[in-house]
């Protein structure tokens, strides 16, 4: 999965963009974020990045984003789509 297709997919299983942001950073959502070594999954504070995770290959940060949501879906909404991939 590529960060186009993780999007695609947010969109189609109805995830509010106010909690992500794809291709940069941006005040109180998860973000993914190309890096000089990789991509970077965190979470954007006011003015600090929380809990950088780095991954050298673009599928791997876009599955352990989709995965972040997910979680974030289930305590915000009771909503899942746990098992799809």
């Amino acid at each position: 999965m590529n960060s186009k297709e993780l999007k695609a997919y947010f969109e189609e299983h109805l995830v509010p963009s106010k909690l992500y942001k794809i291709g940069g950073s941006h005040k109180n959502r998860i973000c993914l974020d190309k890096t000089e070594n990789g991509w970077a999954v965190y979470f954007q504070d006011q003015k600090e990045k929380i809990g950088v995770l780095n991954f050298v290959d673009e599928a791997s940060a876009c599955n352990r984003m989709k995965d972040e949501l997910r979680k974030l879906m289930e305590q915000l909404y009771g909503l899942t789509w746990a098992g799809a991939r």
